[in-house]
């Protein structure tokens, strides 16, 4: 694992908890209607795809082993970039099912580069 992936990696799993502890306990119609904390969930997963997009630069062969990696970047330039066509639908689901999933192999590979490069 190469040294610059060791922050990404991090970045990317503190936005995950982030966005994890965001949306825990709500339900779809709490989270579209209150707009501080999808606000909040929304700069979390763009703080989360930037992570990744730069570790994806930095550490291909690391990043290889984030699943969904493309989709999650992508997410992270709707975002950005076409702020006004955002499907909340579609950030519900990745906020509750998908970051649930992701946020253990972040934690994993966190691990393995603090272990790797001496972190």
């Amino acid at each position: 694992m190469r040294s610059e992936a060791g922050a990404h990696l991090w970045d990317a799993a503190e936005a995950a908890k982030l966005v994890d502890e965001f949306v825990r306990g709500r339900t779809e119609s709490e989270f579209s209607s209150n707009l501080l904390i999808r606000s909040a969930t929304e700069r979390q997963m763009e703080i989360l795809g930037e992570a990744l997009n730069r570790l994806r630069r930095d550490d291909a062969e690391t990043a290889a082993r984030v699943p969904d990696l493309e989709k999650i970047i992508g997410m992270r330039n709707i975002i950005t970039h076409q702020y006004g066509e955002i499907d909340y639908e579609i950030v519900w689901r990745a906020a509750t099912t998908g970051i649930p999933a992701l946020i253990p192999i972040l934690n994993n590979l966190v691990d393995e580069a603090r272990g790797t490069l001496g972190l």
